[in-house]
């Protein structure tokens, strides 16, 4: 197996990490693979993402469950393998910390949720300490998450259902053009939460909050 170190050779300005949990849609994973060819896979994906035709640019994971990169390598040499057994981070962090070595900027997760639910409570709450480096949007079929920086505005069309999801103590939050508005109020995980709210009217939505971790999820049903 040619066990290639995290370097740094090539700077990227986006890239695509698809995980080992639930599927999403074929519509949705060819819309978001439109969009760059700098694709990461993790760990036991592999097979599923080979069989649906896709050619990762790298395969990272501990490897830790009986799964041997070599044969991967063996069969697809233009694969780049890191591994990586730090058993500290899981290995979403890890393909974050590789990508911030590649320069990369934003990035987009697929099959990050569903299946085990401790591995989707450690994907969507391990965005919180790459808040300053990389712009990370988790999405799935049903919802497309983001970690909020302290003043976000988009355009929505009305009715779209937005959650807002404190993780731990929020304050300070300011929302306009939204069904259910706040003014300069907090949102606290397990005592007070901003799910189900929507959009009032067409248009720009806003939401400031002045500390705390804050994601913002639009959702369908």
């Amino acid at each position: 197996m040619q066990n290639h170190n995290i370097n740094s050779s090539s700077s990227l300005s986006s890239a695509i990490i698809i995980a080992n949990g639930e599927q999403c849609s074929n519509e949705l994973l060819e819309n978001i693979l439109r969009e760059t060819n700098f694709i990461v896979v993790l760990d036991a994906a592999i097979d599923r993402v080979l069989a649906f035709g896709i050619k990762p640019s790298v395969l990272l994971g501990d490897f830790d469950r009986g799964l041997n990169p070599s044969i991967y390598q063996q069969k697809h040499p233009e694969i780049e393998i890191i591994h990586s057994t730090n058993q500290h981070k899981t290995d979403l962090e890890k393909a974050f910390d590789f990508l911030l070595l590649k320069e990369v900027q934003s990035v987009k997760v697929v099959w990050a949720t569903g299946r085990r639910s401790d591995h989707f409570f450690a994907n969507i709450s391990c965005i919180v300490k790459y808040r300053k480096t990389l712009d990370i949007t988790i999405i799935d079929d049903y919802s497309t998450i983001i970690l909020l920086k302290t003043k976000y505005e988009k355009w929505y069309a009305a009715g779209t259902i937005i959650s807002l999801m404190p993780l731990g103590k929020v304050s300070g939050i300011s929302t306009k053009n939204l069904t259910y508005s706040l003014s300069n109020e907090e949102l606290n995980s397990g005592y007070r939460m901003g799910n189900s709210n929507s959009v009032l009217r067409d248009g720009i939505v806003s939401i400031e909050h002045e500390s705390g971790d804050l994601l913002l999820m639009e959702c369908v049903d």
